[in-house]
């Protein structure tokens, strides 16, 4: 039976998302930024939530662990790095650990540098990887208590999965990312389309999360650092110096 995935708006900008396995009847919180939400959605799908798997340690990723936990009895897996600053965990992961959810599988993936600690889950057999906040459609998180060479590993730990992967992300910063890029990266053609396509998208209330690895690899300024003339417009000798240097302006562009 085929993973399911529920997908909500929740606070300001967040999305919730809950994953259920319908043979086991077993059903994850990817994050808990607003727990009656997440409390109501499950009960709408008639879903038991059993386990909740924190990317990072912000409260509006966490936020809502203890009283999810609470509610449902469910086992909290959060990143071993940041678990210090989480609520009511039950267990650690970090680079190279897995969790299960019925009969699937994620890899954990260090993405730190938005946190220190900050993780994905990588569904290989959904083709679908919750990349919390260190991924966005066009756009990737602010760097808070990393450092550029960390943060560029994780965006290639990121890269190497297969191009037709789904990635969720947790919050709808599209048209405000896509601004940026086009400033960064002019002449990208497929970048261009990206960003009418989301214009179009969010004219008409839709969502623009998920998006695949394909399209990110094609128009995301970030993930593009390595590329020779990203390095030619925006300076370095290096792709971590380039991603650098595009970080530093995305959070000063107005």
């Amino acid at each position: 039976m085929t993973l399911q995935i529920h997908q909500f708006p929740c606070l300001s900008d967040n999305y919730g998302f809950l994953v259920h396995d319908p043979a086991s009847g077993e059903t994850a919180c990817i994050d808990t930024p607003d727990a009656d939400a997440y409390l109501r959605e499950a009960a709408a799908q008639g879903w038991t939530i059993t386990q909740i798997w924190n990317t990072h340690w912000h409260p509006d990723h966490a936020g809502g662990n203890e009283t999810i936990k609470a509610a449902t009895g469910c086992t909290v897996i959060a990143p071993a790095t940041d678990a210090a600053k989480i609520a009511a965990v039950d267990r650690t992961v970090a680079q190279g650990d897995t969790v299960t959810l019925g009969s699937y599988t994620a890899d954990v993936i260090d993405v730190g540098g938005h946190t220190l600690g900050h993780c994905a889950y990588y569904l290989s057999q959904a083709a679908t990887a919750f990349v919390g906040d260190a991924l966005f459609p066009l756009g990737c998180g602010r760097m808070f208590e990393g450092t550029p060479d960390q943060f560029w590993d994780s965006l290639l730990r990121l890269k190497a999965l297969p191009a037709a992967t789904t990635l969720y992300s947790a919050h709808e910063y599209t048209q405000s990312n896509a601004r940026f890029a086009i400033f960064a990266d002019p002449d990208n053609t497929a970048l261009e389309a990206y960003a009418m396509n989301v214009d179009a998208r969010r004219e008409r209330g839709q969502w623009t999360v998920p998006t695949t690895l394909a399209a990110e690899l094609a128009a995301n300024p970030f993930l593009r650092a390595d590329a020779p003339d990203m390095a030619e417009r925006w300076g370095g000798t290096s792709p971590i110096e380039t991603f650098a240097a595009l970080r530093a302006a995305k959070d000063t562009f107005r």
